[in-house]
């Protein structure tokens, strides 16, 4: 799954749909509500991010998934996207988790960064309490009190892809970008996550990563992901696994 990590315009959205549709991507993502570390950065398009979206995923037959932030948004969002995604801020927000279920859309639940396996699956049974059963986890990065560098804020916990294999039947996707927050080390996670036998990946693509409104430190270009996708295919078939990006 690729894609900016928000919707900025309509020729960034749909040039991104296009190029991750090129490299074999088989979903499109972007946001339209970005929930900021601080109040005064970009925020997103809010409803006109999310007609950019569907435009450029309608243009290159790719579902897409965006995140809700609110209950007060979910009708919205629900009108325009294929898959709902469900930040790690709100992975333990219950009342939001049971409203978003009902809508009976596939959902995305991002692991909080303080979560073990344990609260992360519990989050995810409220979901399929509610009868929906169309659930992708995806492991984004967790909080260490050290890391290797400031701008790393979190580490990819790719034991939890096997610990979570062992004992659950639900999918799992990993979100390099935003793990690593570091772009020269994107390309090396993703052909970790492959390895650990990830069921996909998520990244953040664009057109000029230093330039994209929200976190220029982490996307990458066109170019590094075409290339990128080949070789996780290839990690994927040496180690029997049929990869999704």
């Amino acid at each position: 799954i690729a894609g900016p990590d928000s919707a900025e315009t309509q020729e960034q959205t749909i040039e991104t749909a296009l190029a991750a549709k090129e490299a074999g991507s088989t979903g499109l993502r972007g946001g339209a509500f970005k929930p900021r570390t601080s109040p005064y950065t970009f925020q997103g398009m809010g409803e006109e991010g999310l007609k950019l979206l569907r435009k450029a995923g309608d243009m290159v037959e790719l579902p897409i998934v965006t995140e809700v932030l609110d209950v007060e948004d979910l009708d919205l969002v629900c009108e325009y996207t294929d898959m709902i995604q469900i930040g790690a801020r709100n992975m333990q927000n219950f009342p939001f988790l049971t409203a978003c279920a009902k809508t009976m859309k596939p959902i995305m639940l991002k692991r909080h960064y303080g979560a073990s396996l344990r609260d992360w699956l519990g989050a995810a049974e409220y979901i399929l309490l509610e009868g929906n059963n169309k659930l992708i986890l995806c492991e984004r990065g967790v909080s260490v009190p050290h890391t290797h560098r400031s701008t790393s804020r979190f580490l990819i916990d790719l034991q939890v892809v096997p610990a979570l294999q062992e004992i659950s039947h639900l999918p799992i996707v990993v979100d390099p970008s935003h793990a690593t927050f570091w772009r020269p080390w994107v390309p090396s996670l993703a052909k970790a996550c492959v390895a650990v036998g990830s069921n996909g990946l998520m990244m953040e693509v664009h057109p000029k990563p230093k330039e994209a409104a929200v976190d220029p430190l982490q996307a990458i270009d066109y170019e590094t992901f075409g290339s990128l996708v080949i070789q996780l295919k290839e990690i994927g078939k040496a180690c029997n696994i049929d990869v999704g990006n």
